[in-house]
C-alpha cells in the first residue's frame, strides 16, 4: 500500500506548471529520495504511465485511463450533467459541478453552452477552492471547526487584483456563503470570470457537491447574474437533491 501511495504521488508531481520533470525535481516535490523516485518513475514508464526522453519525464496518456475509470463509474457526474446543460442552454452562459478534494475544487462535470468563458470549466480541473464561488460553497458546508482548520492550512495568493487573500475576509466570506446560501467570486480567479454558486445536497441534507453558472465580465454584471442565475440554480439544486 505504501508503494501505491507513492506511486499515485509521482503521479500528482505533474501538472500545468511543470508537465516535465526531472528525477530531482519529481524527488522534491515528493518528499522522496533520488533514488526512490527514480524507480517509481521507471516502474511507471514501464507500465506506460510515464514517458522519457532523455533526462526529463512527462505522463502519457494512459494516466486519462485512471480518471475515465471514475469518470464512467461514478454516479454523481452522470446524474449532475442533464442538470448542466439544460442550466447552460436555458441561460446561454456555462456551468460546472465540482466536489473539494483538500485544497482545491475539482470540476467532475461542465458545460459551456458555446461559450469560451475559461479552460478551468471542464472536468478533471482542479482549482483553488478558496478563490472560486463552487469551492467556497463546499468550505463553507464543512462542519464549524472544519472549516476553521481548512482555512488555517490555506495561503491565500493573489491570483488577480481582485482575490482575497486577508484570512479574515474570507472567513467573512464563508459565513455569508453559509447565511445566504449562495457565493459569488467576481474575478478572483481569472480577470473577466463572474460565478455563483449553490451546494449540491443528498435526501440526508449532506452536501456532496456545488454547481455554479459561470459569465465573463463583459457580458454580465455580477449582480445580473445572481438575479438570472440564481433562481436557475435553486431550481436545478432542488429537483438534483430528489435524486442524490
Amino acid at each position: 500500500m505504501a508503494g501505491l501511495e507513492k506511486g499515485l504521488a509521482v503521479i500528482e508531481a505533474f501538472d500545468q506548471t511543470r508537465p516535465r520533470l526531472t528525477i530531482s525535481e519529481v524527488a522534491e516535490r515528493t518528499g522522496l529520495t533520488r533514488a526512490a523516485a527514480r524507480r517509481y518513475l521507471l516502474t511507471l514508464t514501464h507500465l506506460g504511465f510515464v514517458h522519457q526522453e532523455r533526462k526529463m519525464f512527462a505522463l502519457s496518456p494512459r494516466v486519462l485511463r485512471l480518471a475515465q475509470s471514475y469518470m464512467h463509474s461514478a454516479r454523481l457526474p452522470r446524474v449532475v450533467q442533464p442538470a448542466l446543460i439544460e442550466l447552460a442552454h436555458t441561460l446561454k452562459e456555462a456551468s460546472a459541478a465540482s466536489v473539494l478534494d483538500d485544497a482545491d475544487a475539482v470540476c467532475i462535470a461542465a458545460t459551456s453552452a458555446g461559450r469560451n468563458v475559461s479552460p478551468t470549466l471542464q472536468p478533471g480541473t482542479r482549482v483553488p477552492a478558496y478563490c472560486t464561488a463552487n469551492g467556497r460553497v463546499l468550505v463553507a458546508a464543512l462542519p464549524p471547526e472544519q472549516a476553521q482548520a481548512w482555512l488555517a492550512q490555506r495561503t491565500l495568493r493573489a491570483l488577480t487584483p481582485y482575490t482575497i487573500t486577508r484570512p479574515e475576509r474570507l472567513r467573512a466570506e464563508l459565513q455569508r456563503t453559509r447565511e445566504q446560501g449562495y457565493a459569488t467570486v467576481d474575478q478572483e480567479l481569472e480577470l473577466g470570470m463572474r460565478s455563483v454558486s449553490v451546494p449540491l445536497t443528498n435526501w440526508r441534507g449532506d452536501t456532496v457537491a456545488s454547481i455554479n453558472l459561470t459569465a465573463h465580465a463583459s457580458r454580465m454584471s455580477i449582480d445580473d447574474l445572481v438575479a438570472t442565475g440564481l433562481p436557475a440554480l435553486r431550481q436545478a439544486q432542488a429537483r438534483l437533491r430528489q435524486l442524490l
